[in-house]
């Protein structure tokens, strides 16, 4: 019987490289799955890219996490994750396929169960609104906007309105008229569409910065999309959307962006917790004040310099999750553990067929626009973020490695 055992909670960017970190460290030390089990738990068998849920095309947005984990020996738990008893250092996992609560035993716990849209109790949204958080929501939308032509004619009925205008919200909308015009070529008859970003702030993308959100102002322009600031919406329904103004937006198809919080779960730790529900983390990924836990990605709040706290993106999560792998199994077995520290920071966002625009620094300085900051944004969306898909044991293990990339290179 293996005498330790390290989980993992959640199969997305931070909780795959910690199962992968966690396997190459205990490779580096010449030991295996004999010593120490290694046991990533996720609700399904993927690894979703969630970035590009906005995107047209979600053919290769989902890939099959037993092709990462299988080759360096990590084993897969199935199901939802229901408690964390941290007393007891035990997890309290639903398994997919027979619907029974198992008990998993840790030596150590690594949490990164990620971000969940945060969905206020507005009247009509649950059961009218449409989002992209995840991979079967962002199948929900494409399939209701290639039903649209069915549908009866109405006022609405190729109004989309994104409401929500921070990056998620900017990419959704802006992607939104390659979709509809693809729709409505395999309607009857052409009709005109209208798509509309909505914030309850002023400005579009207003976290951007002042340069960046003259770029975006300029790709909705350009694209037809209209902006509005200061809406508040206080219902949803099958018609569309009425705001506290009192005037109504007919809309069939309402696009819900605004805000994310962590994992609820995550409140079970009995640790600070920040604005978003993520707990705060010291430099080696290990929860402030909680033995034998360590979290990475959405669920957690670090440095990443003196200054600035690490933000919900891939971009943050994935090295937190190499670092928290690698840290893991050298806090559990007696080894120094390694610092994350980030010096560099860049936004790529994603603006349609108008192209994109690349931001460096926390200040946010637009160096690349357009075009060329569309091919950086593709590099980044389907290359530099995918695991190895080989199934080589050695290219997956050193793609792990606890080490903080370069920044994209910006395409001219």
């Amino acid at each position: 019987m293996n005498s330790k055992r390290v989980v993992i909670l959640g199969g997305g960017f931070a909780g795959l490289w910690s199962a992968v970190g966690a396997a190459r460290k205990l490779d580096q030390m010449g030991l295996g799955p004999n010593d120490v089990t290694i046991t990533l738990v996720n609700r399904d068998p993927y690894h979703c890219i969630r970035v590009r849920n906005y995107e047209c095309d979600l053919g290769s947005v989902r890939i099959p996490l037993d092709d990462v984990l299988q080759p360096v020996a990590v084993e897969r738990a199935e199901g939802e994750v229901t408690t964390i008893d941290v007393p007891n250092q035990v997890v309290h996992v639903r398994d997919a396929a027979t619907n029974q609560l198992c008990a998993l035993r840790y030596d150590r716990l690594v949490v990164a169960l990620g971000s969940q849209l945060n969905r206020p109790a507005i009247p009509g949204l649950a059961e009218f609104g449409f989002d992209i958080d995840t991979y079967q929501g962002a199948e929900r939308l494409n399939a209701h906007l290639q039903a649209l032509p069915a549908q009866s004619e109405s006022a609405g009925q190729y109004t989309v309105l994104v409401v929500g205008a921070g990056l998620t919200g900017i990419e959704a909308a802006t992607e939104m008229p390659q979709k509809l015009k693809a729709v409505i070529a395999n309607a009857s008859a052409a009709r005109p569409f209208r798509v509309i970003l909505a914030d309850r702030n002023p400005r579009v993308g207003s976290d951007m910065g002042n340069e960046a959100c003259q770029v975006i102002e300029e790709a909705l322009q350009d694209l037809g999309i209209e902006a509005r600031g200061g809406i508040s919406i206080t219902g949803v329904d099958a018609s569309g959307v009425k705001l506290s103004s009192g005037e109504s937006i007919a809309a069939a198809t309402v696009v819900w962006c605004a805000g994310l919080q962590a994992n609820p779960l995550t409140q079970s730790i009995a640790a600070e917790h920040d604005r978003f529900g993520r707990v705060f983390v010291d430099e080696f990924m290990r929860v402030k004040g909680v033995a034998n836990i360590f979290a990475a990605g959405d669920v957690a709040s670090a440095l990443m310099d003196d200054v600035h706290a690490s933000v919900m993106s891939c971009q943050h999560g994935r090295p937190m999750g190499r670092f928290a792998g690698h840290n893991v199994i050298c806090d559990l077995l007696g080894q120094p553990m390694l610092p994350l520290r980030i010096e560099w920071y860049v936004t790529v966002l994603d603006l349609g067929a108008w192209g994109a625009v690349y931001t460096e620094g926390w200040h946010r300085k637009v160096v690349s626009t357009g075009e060329a900051a569309k091919k950086t944004k593709q590099t980044i969306n389907c290359q530099r973020i995918y695991p190895p898909l080989s199934r080589d044991r050695r290219e997956i293990l050193e793609a792990a490695a606890p080490v903080t990339q370069a920044a994209p290179q910006v395409h001219h």
